[in-house]
């Protein structure tokens, strides 16, 4: 059996081969609204305005997140410029980081094929790699409690010595902080309640004796704290906005209208595990029988991540407030699940992962010739580029999946799982690089040098019942809202004077003004029609329409929107 995870040069070869992917892919695709849009577009902001305290969103003020990732990536824009990869830089870095640190306590804690299979693992799980690669605060926030969570299970290991738990201790208070700075007050509620479930399932008291709460505290408090205390500062209205509306009421209303029913995040975390959703149930079964026999008071590592995986994967599918990346912060810790239980399977559990990875892919493969007709109106063109990838990415993962099958029945674990895992990363590539299509048209970045042509500098550009989160951030300017509130509503409280309520105040502007440009939604744009309003078309896609108020003739302006 060859032993791949011996070979230093294998290793890290690999290592570099897939950093520089990694990293090079971030910059292939448009940023995708709304989230990519609007933290790009914020970064910005920040970046040209300087003020590197109170967030803005269209020149706005926004408290729903902290700034952690805000920074980061006006940071990033300081350096490299604005464009695509730079604003996915810091969540591919994130993505990276979570690898390391999952690979890293498998080989302090399991040991060297662990460490391996884990890197495989994380590193190929379709939900892990897409999530890295796009510009939302859910990949920052789940690389920082990776980092509290693994600092506090190689602190906590046996035969840590005394210095060793005092650092890494410091890690996992840091790491807690920054998750706070990173998506609120989850970076410290989730690790605290995942660690008095854990004492009270193992009977470990004695981890508290090790924790070194009162230097912890206090970094914790030193990174965390100033900015709160300086937003709050200049924003009084900030603490009851952040604190109720965005923690509270997010998490027990359902005003947002995400509440989504009770299986939601078990219908994101089986596919996105995979190619490793074969060994899933198995390796949380294993774990929770793996405590067996440890002496009391001595640390269980594999507990504290199954306690991790089930307590936040049921505290966020209860919340009123769900969408996808919530459930991101597990997938480490279930990868390095996955991979000591791998380290010990049978054959046999690797060729059902196997398996189970080449059927669902052959049985993607005939609906992915179906992908055309999920297009609406005007977006069929896209969704037939959108098509060959997706048929790609079904056939690499069912020969990686066949080809897993044979590796594992000739006894080369080590390959078998390197081949499955390289299908899992290149199955997803292939589908996040075929969505490009899709995503330019529905963020209109095409729109943008036809609008700057006709918008220079001083014109006014307005948004007429729709906010393009990242057209604006392609434009390089904010634009003047109308009729429009959404994620504003609280901002334009506090600065009414930033937008315009009415589209009839709008529309008396726009017939008296100097020549302005405005971004329109389709229904919109019908009602101005029938309501004969001024109006040049610049521009349009199967989303959106740009006017101007300096129309040519009638027979020229009033074209019809498919």
């Amino acid at each position: 059996m060859t032993e791949l995870h011996n070979s230093k040069k294998l290793i890290w070869f690999l290592i570099i081969v897939f950093t520089l992917t990694w990293l090079y892919v971030l910059g292939w695709r448009t940023l995708v609204p709304p989230d990519e849009g609007r933290y790009a577009e914020m970064a910005r902001e920040m970046w040209q305005s300087g003020d590197w305290i109170t967030p803005r969103l269209n020149g706005i003020k926004y408290f729903e997140k902290p700034l952690l990732q805000t920074w980061m990536n006006a940071l990033t824009f300081a350096v490299f410029g604005l464009g695509e990869w730079q604003a996915r830089l810091w969540t591919g870095l994130c993505g990276l980081l979570s690898i390391a640190l999952t690979a890293y306590a498998g080989l302090k804690i399991f040991g060297r094929r662990s460490a391996w299979n884990a890197a495989l693992i994380l590193g190929s799980s379709i939900f892990w790699v897409a999530g890295s690669q796009f510009n939302s605060l859910d990949m920052s926030v789940s690389a920082m409690l990776a980092l509290s969570l693994f600092a506090l299970l190689i602190a906590q290991r046996h035969d840590a010595s005394a210095r060793e738990r005092r650092n890494w201790m410091l890690v996992c208070w840091a790491g807690m902080a920054l998750a706070v700075l990173a998506k609120g007050l989850i970076g410290v509620v989730l690790p605290g309640a995942v660690l008095v479930l854990y004492t009270i399932a193992a009977r470990d008291w004695g981890i508290w004796k090790r924790l070194h709460l009162l230097p912890g505290l206090l970094l914790f408090f030193a990174i965390g704290t100033p900015w709160f205390v300086l937003v709050w500062l200049h924003n009084p209205e900030h603490p009851h906005f952040f604190f109720v509306h965005e923690h509270w009421d997010r998490f027990f209303l359902k005003d947002h209208h995400r509440a989504g029913p009770w299986y939601y995040f078990f219908a994101i975390l089986i596919p996105g595990m995979l190619p490793w959703t074969g060994v899933l149930g198995q390796s949380l079964l294993a774990a929770a029988h793996g405590g067996a026999g440890t002496p009391p008071g001595r640390f269980r590592p594999k507990t504290l991540l199954l306690v991790w995986i089930v307590f936040i994967f049921f505290f966020f599918s209860y919340s009123n407030s769900k969408l996808p990346g919530y459930i991101l912060p597990v997938f480490p810790a279930i990868a390095l699940l996955i991979a000591v239980y791998l380290d010990g399977a049978s054959r046999r559990q690797l060729l059902f992962a196997a398996g189970l990875t080449a059927l669902l892919a052959l049985i993607g493969l005939p609906l992915a010739f179906k992908i055309v007709e999920l297009g609406r109106p005007g977006e069929t063109p896209f969704y037939a580029q959108f098509q060959p990838w997706v048929i790609a990415a079904c056939g690499v993962a069912a020969a990686a999946g066949l080809l897993c099958c044979a590796l594992a029945r000739s006894r080369q674990r080590d390959l078998a799982v390197l081949v499955l895992a390289l299908g899992g990363f290149l199955s997803t590539e292939a589908v996040m690089a075929g969505y490009q299509a899709l995503g330019r048209e529905r963020a209109g970045a095409a729109l943008a040098p036809l609008i700057l042509a006709e918008a220079p500098p001083g014109t006014a550009i307005y948004s007429v019942s729709t906010y393009e989160q990242s057209l604006t951030f392609y434009l390089r300017r904010t634009v003047t809202l109308v009729d429009y509130l959404d994620e504003f509503s609280f901002g334009l409280q506090q600065q009414p004077q930033l937008a315009i309520a009415s589209r009839a105040v709008f529309l008396q502007r726009w017939r008296q003004g100097p020549k302005a440009v405005a971004i329109v939604s389709l229904e919109a744009y019908r009602d101005f029609v029938a309501g004969a309003v001024p109006m040049r078309v610049i521009t349009r896609d199967s989303r959106r329409v740009v006017i101007a108020n300096n129309p040519v003739p009638h027979s020229l302006s009033h074209k019809a929107v498919p």
